[in-house]
């Protein structure tokens, strides 16, 4: 299948369509953060009352240790869901992430806006390698997604 790219003309059409540039938004709703953080509280609490009760002393140390390097690692995680931003500006879109996402309007092939209910998503498939997702936690970014969706839709 051939994909074609839309033209110079549309892409600023495009950027219009959109707003002022940059456009920048939390990638993730307020209350997926929220939850991401209740689920941790909730494990923290769990591995506590685990950690200080009579049960602690048939818990192998190495068992142990990976449960609390998970704990870390989900920690990690939602810290990064906490802070991170996406931008659309008039190079590309970005997002701040574990490692920055980011792809150049020229390198988009075609888009797909993906409305799921725990985050909107724009995956960018740039014909080398794997696709670039980014999520939008904003009703702003996640107009721009759809529109940059329509515009960069796959054309034979």
């Amino acid at each position: 299948m051939f994909l074609q790219a839309p033209s110079t003309e549309e892409r600023q059409q495009l950027l219009q369509e959109i707003g002022p540039l940059p456009l920048k938004g939390m990638a993730w709703p307020k209350w997926i953060k929220l939850l991401a953080c209740g689920v941790l509280v909730f494990i923290a609490v769990q591995i506590v009352q685990t950690a200080s009760g009579p049960s602690a002393q048939n818990i192998s140390p190495v068992v142990a240790g990976s449960i609390i390097v998970c704990f870390m690692g989900l920690v990690v995680l939602a810290r990064y869901m906490l802070v991170s931003e996406t931008c659309i500006n008039e190079t590309g879109i970005q997002q701040s992430w574990i490692s920055k996402r980011e792809v150049a309007w020229e390198d988009i092939q075609f888009a797909k806006f993906i409305p799921l209910v725990a985050s909107k998503r724009l995956v960018c498939f740039t014909g080398r390698g794997r696709p670039v997702i980014f999520q939008a936690g904003t009703r702003e970014l996640q107009i721009a997604f759809a529109r940059i969706a329509l515009v960069y839709r796959r054309k034979k």
